[in-house]
């Protein structure tokens, strides 16, 4: 189990830490001024997106699958997936090895401590604990996924199944997002086999999250709103606690569906959609009963690879509206900026 109190890093302090300590009160640091404070009491009756892969190798069905996803990306950027091939024992094996790794012991889990956000495996807290402003109340570990073969020696060897079962989880969601980029590609016109190479060769990058209870929900987040960096994101969640932005900036809580699997998109949709499709803005809430897990296999186009709006979705009247960026200027962003301030897209926007 943790070891209570503070540690000489940086007086890291893990929440999974002030969990075993019981505080009874969230510390000052993880408090949000008032007009950034969570509602917890937004309406879970919100129909949102649920959308069933297994209709897109149906010929009579794919044409109105797609016109669903297309829906969904332009409302949204947000949609829930049942039927994506990936079996419940193996989803469930992934957030049983999150929860092993969360429940190590403190001095375990240190060695793999950095505030770098180059490197290939980091475990964490907050967004980074060395320079946030405000604190938020997530534990997380971060690791490069794909190709696996090249990333997973340095990930975790303790617990002794983690790579085996994380692993099989990130290798299903790798194929799974190919599927799913090529449907929404479709839906904007685009053609896959342009991009495939740089989808097939791209980054993935497993944030293994845990959220857990939390004193004073009311006054803290997991997660500031946010959007992601990449193409997709593909999320497992352990419980409800997600809520995102709709296109009117109001609030929404996404239900928590067994077995079912949360797509968000990225800014480098948004980017290539040239403003067609948006990525979603989300943040996380707490709960003063329950530990949430999450895993998060964000998606980009190759490091280095920069992306802008595809030529055929710019003419007169939709002229360019944003700079080209790849994952490593995202990076670079992230080094210095703090995107609970300003999101990284928003300095990408070309002025009007």
């Amino acid at each position: 189990m943790e070891g209570e109190g503070e540690c000489s890093d940086n007086l890291f302090t893990s929440v999974m830490t002030l969990t075993k300590m019981r505080v009874p009160h969230v510390p000052q640091r993880y408090v949000l001024p008032p007009s950034q404070r969570p509602n917890l009491t937004l309406d879970l009756t919100t129909t949102l997106p649920i959308i069933d892969l297994s209709t897109l190798h149906h010929a009579s069905q794919r044409s109105l699958t797609l016109d669903t996803i297309q829906g969904a990306c332009k409302e949204l950027g947000f949609f829930q997936v049942v039927n994506h091939g990936i079996p419940l024992p193996v989803i469930h094996d992934a957030l049983a090895a999150a929860t092993e790794f969360f429940n190590l012991s403190l001095e375990e889990k240190m060695s793999l401590l950095s505030d770098n956000v180059h490197n290939p495996v980091r475990y964490g807290t907050s967004l980074n604990h060395a320079s946030d402003k405000v604190h938020y109340w997530r534990d997380f570990i971060k690791h490069y996924s794909h190709p696996i073969s090249d990333w997973i020696h340095l990930w975790p060897s303790n617990p002794p199944s983690y790579k085996d079962k994380m692993g099989n989880y990130a290798k299903a969601v790798q194929v799974l997002h190919k599927q799913l980029m090529e449907a929404i590609l479709e839906t904007l016109g685009l053609n896959f086999g342009n991009l495939q190479k740089e989808i097939e060769e791209g980054n993935q990058l497993m944030a293994i999250n845990c959220y857990p209870a939390c004193p004073e929900p009311d006054l803290t987040l997991g997660m500031p709103p946010h959007s992601d960096y990449g193409t997709l994101t593909v999320l497992l969640q352990s419980g409800p606690g997600l809520q995102l932005q709709d296109n009117k900036k109001k609030w929404l809580s996404v239900p928590f569906v067994e077995g079912a699997l949360l797509v968000q998109l990225g800014d480098q949709i948004e980017v290539m959609s040239n403003g067609q499709y948006k990525s979603v803005v989300h943040q996380v809430t707490l709960s003063a009963e329950n530990k949430r897990l999450s895993i998060a296999s964000l998606h980009s186009l190759p490091i280095n690879k920069k992306i802008g709006p595809a030529p055929e979705l710019v003419d007169e009247q939709h002229p360019v509206s944003y700079n080209e960026f790849s994952f490593r200027d995202f990076l670079n962003y992230i080094s210095s900026n703090d995107i609970a301030d300003k999101r990284f897209i928003d300095s990408i926007k070309k002025s009007v």
